[in-house]
């Protein structure tokens, strides 16, 4: 990527069909995989963009949070390169990256608040410039793409005929569209909190319970595909989307008492693989224009993690001198990092009220 923005060079191995095939994400297997493509992945991106090393400027790597051993490999390759080619080194936090992603695809001043939802992360935080964050809420058990997935895999849904090579977030989305919601009414999470953390573990237990009773009422096994399983599929997404939804209207209007958005144009931000979903991002949207903020989510394709927003993070920051490390530096990953000032105390402690809104979607 050129200092303006501009990808000249990317290249993929995606390892989706080998966790599909186990299940899920196997530690050492992504590490695995990691280690046995990064060098082609990197030669091959530089080829297509036409760069050779000694024109790069600096390298920025995903250092927190995530994976551990797949964290290692980038590390110690990226390290190895650096110091190999006396380049400068710009370690990422890869939240961050999610949350300024947008900035690459359009211009977005700060500041603006954003929603960050993955397998593996739920988090709202007001993003005051490139490296100045203000976190208002978390996930207290485990994130949404993750209950997704877990869901999907209780349901066995990859024996489904339209499903069998997706993951489990986008095979529930699918069946979502054919499944009638009000069929299982499962209680939206943390209700009588009013703060801006998130919690998707008792829904999920919700949604078991809901399984296991639909078994012993069809006489299925478990691992068999139930008849029903578009319609848990539909009120699960919408539990999901709604629990969402509540906290993220919450931090708005939290923002808004405290003068944190601007007047003018305020911004809501929501990256993330779970950002992909169409119908989050639909409930999202009628809280954006209850609230009068506009909506911006990044294509796609850059929602999920990927390499582009890490290059970009790395042109931002280094516009900036921020975070920009010499070839030798010392730097040690962080599988778990926090992004930005914890505030959630703060919000808890404003005991704002959420006005109820009308989550329907029309399809």
């Amino acid at each position: 990527m050129d200092e303006t923005g501009l990808i000249l060079g990317e290249y993929l191995v995606s390892q989706k069909a080998v966790h599909l095939r186990t299940g899920g994400i196997i530690p050492t297997t992504a590490q695995r995989l990691h280690k046995e493509n990064i060098a082609h992945v990197v030669q091959k991106a530089m080829e297509r963009g036409g760069v050779t090393p000694n024109q790069l400027s600096a390298v920025a790597t995903t250092v927190m949070p995530g994976l551990a051993l797949s964290l290692g490999i980038g590390l110690q390759f990226s390290q190895k390169f650096v110091r190999h080619h006396s380049k400068l080194f710009i370690p990422i936090h890869h939240m961050e990256a999610h949350a300024l992603t947008i900035r690459m695809i359009q211009p977005v001043n700060f500041p603006y608040l954003v929603l960050l939802i993955s397998g593996g992360h739920s988090l709202l935080a007001l993003a005051r410039g490139i490296n100045d964050f203000l976190l208002l809420g978390q996930t207290l058990d485990e994130a949404p793409g993750d209950t997704l997935d877990k869901v999907a895999r209780r349901l066995s849904i990859i024996k489904h005929p339209k499903c069998s090579k997706m993951s489990g977030g986008e095979a529930i989305e699918l069946l979502a569209q054919e499944g009638n919601r009000l069929r299982f009414l499962f209680k939206t999470p943390m209700g009588q909190h009013c703060d801006c953390n998130f919690s998707f573990a008792g829904l999920r237990n919700q949604v078991t319970m809901a399984i296991q009773k639909k078994e012993k009422e069809e006489g299925a096994e478990k691992g068999t595909l139930l008849s029903c399983v578009s319609d848990i599929a539909a009120a699960t997404q919408h539990s999901v989307a709604s629990h969402i939804a509540k906290r993220t209207h919450r931090a708005i209007l939290f923002c808004k008492a405290k003068g944190f958005l601007p007047s003018i144009n305020p911004t809501l931000v929501v990256s993330g693989g779970v950002a992909s979903n169409q119908y989050i991002r639909k409930t999202l949207k009628i809280v954006t224009q209850a609230t009068q903020l506009n909506l911006l989510c990044p294509p796609a394709k850059y929602c999920t993690d990927n390499g582009v927003m890490i290059a970009w993070n790395g042109v931002e920051r280094l516009r900036e001198g921020k975070g920009i490390l010499s070839q030798n530096a010392n730097v040690k990953y962080e599988p778990r990092a926090p992004l930005g000032v914890d505030i959630t105390a703060e919000v808890k402690n404003a005991r704002i009220k959420v006005p109820s809104l009308k989550l329907r979607i029309e399809d």
